[in-house]
């Protein structure tokens, strides 16, 4: 019970509030790993580009190409395919992974006006 005169307001949390706050705080944790995921997919296709360009710059038929941990000599035709399947298949992971990003946000924002709209200043879900 709230007393007359005090600050602040007290509502009470309800189950269902309580859901939703788990399932913002589930959201944001996955939204910093897709961070991750995009940083490191971003990074190799990058590099693979640079791979790609540095391929078109060499006179070689027969180019080193590293599978795992081991160098091979391969044609650089063969290569060449290997590279662009790559980045196919990183760019197809870039673009899956920025959907899902925007589709976290979109709920993140939607439980926001929810519980923002319900607890006003009694709820902190930003980011400092």
């Amino acid at each position: 019970m709230q007393q007359a005169g005090s600050s602040g307001s007290e509502t009470e949390v309800t189950w269902e509030d309580q859901q939703k706050i788990n399932q913002f705080s589930r959201l944001n944790n996955r939204f910093h790993e897709l961070e991750d995921e995009i940083k490191l997919a971003k990074e190799t296709n990058d590099n693979l580009e640079d791979a790609s360009n540095e391929l078109i710059l060499t006179d070689d038929d027969i180019v080193r190409f590293q599978i795992g941990e081991v160098f091979a000599h391969i044609p650089k035709d063969e290569v060449e395919t290997r590279i662009e399947q790559m980045k196919e298949v990183t760019s197809k992971n870039l673009e899956k992974l920025e959907e899902e990003k925007e589709s976290i946000v979109a709920q993140m924002d939607e439980l926001k006006k929810i519980l923002y709209g319900k607890f006003k200043d009694s709820i902190n879900l930003e980011e400092d």
